[in-house]
């Protein structure tokens, strides 16, 4: 079955960096489209960082210039490299892919950046 583990999550002060990992399995990972999204407290999950079986990466808005994506397709590892954290990065992060009609998701990881 499809299984996403994320790591590296923590407490930042603004300005640092953490980089979150989240090791796949289950399905062909090479093929498929991997991303990140967030939730913070109250609001909605949203797409934060994608990256395509190519390596095509993409962005939201308000994490451009700051957060670099990648994906390693021999350790079925997809990474976000987060730089120049700020409070309002502050959420539950998830790995997540597409499979057919289906979204499947990882266990989500906690990121707060607080001084």
């Amino acid at each position: 079955q499809v299984q996403l583990v994320e790591s590296g999550g923590g407490l930042v002060q603004p300005g640092g960096s953490l980089r979150l990992s989240c090791a796949a399995s289950g399905f062909t990972f090479m093929i498929n489209t991997m991303a990140w999204s967030r939730q913070a407290p109250g609001k909605q999950r949203e797409l934060v960082a994608g990256i395509t079986s190519s390596g095509g990466p993409n962005y939201a808005d308000s994490v451009k210039g700051r957060f670099t994506i990648s994906r390693d397709n021999a350790k079925k590892t997809v990474y976000l490299q987060m730089n120049s954290l700020k409070p309002e990065d502050t959420a539950v992060y998830y790995c997540n892919v597409g499979i057919g009609h289906n979204t499947y998701w990882g266990q989500g990881n906690q990121v707060t950046v607080s001084s």
